[in-house]
């Protein structure tokens, strides 16, 4: 499908379309990934949103007004404050190492969370779901060269939408609707989505990656 083509079906599909919506973009300010956090909210703007930089410190309060909540792995997870997994606003994250502090996942890294190294597919498991972002199930390829990719094991309330390729058991995209379960019984406060992205991982998708990056967007924000 041509980037088009994609932009066209979230526009109709998303409340994007119908009104300006803000995105907060927390990120490490003057970290060694900033350039790629800057690409990622010029392809925020391309969507549709009004984007608010603020670094990894920033209170979380100050996000209650907003539309969605993105979560760079960029940031320092010892430098995130946690008022974040209770902020009831849409959240898209690919830092695996606030899953946990999230409530998406459980709290053991490298067993709930981690980084699977120097891959380039994922397994598509539930094509159905709009987050899938139409592609086929079975492989797909989402890194235009092999690179980390980050993954969790969600809560039973969770929908998987992909794993990692050979790896079942790691989750690559998932979400988390209003009011399902995530983990330690945490009820979601609005949508939440978790992505295989890495620091970088941004500007090292594939067209079908891209398709998927969106599809995540598009969901979260149709739930608020």
């Amino acid at each position: 499908m041509k980037r088009w083509l994609v932009l066209l079906a979230i526009a109709m599909t998303s409340p994007v379309a119908a009104k300006t919506s803000t995105a907060v973009l927390v990120m490490q300010q003057g970290g060694p990934s900033a350039a790629t956090d800057l690409k990622v909210r010029d392809h925020l703007v391309a969507l549709g949103f009004t984007v608010r930089l603020v670094d990894q410190g920033a209170d979380p309060a100050s996000a209650r007004d907003i539309d969605l909540v993105v979560i760079s792995s960029s940031v320092s997870g010892k430098d995130v404050k946690p008022g974040w997994r209770a902020l009831a606003v849409p959240l898209v994250t690919w830092e695996n190492d606030l899953l946990d502090d999230l409530a998406m996942t459980g709290k053991r890294h490298d067993v709930d969370f981690g980084e699977a190294e120097k891959e380039r597919f994922v397994w598509i498991v539930n094509a159905p779901q709009t987050m899938a972002a139409g592609l086929p199930a079975g492989i797909a390829n989402v890194y235009v060269r092999q690179a980390p990719m980050s993954w969790g094991k969600p809560g039973l309330g969770a929908t998987t939408i992909a794993t990692i390729y050979g790896q079942p058991e790691k989750a690559a995209v998932f979400g988390y609707e209003a009011g399902a379960t995530m983990d330690y019984e945490t009820l979601a406060p609005a949508r939440r989505v978790m992505l295989f992205l890495n620091n970088d991982g941004f500007t090292n998708l594939s067209p079908a990656g891209v398709r998927l990056f969106d599809a995540a967007i598009s969901w979260v924000i149709a739930g608020k």
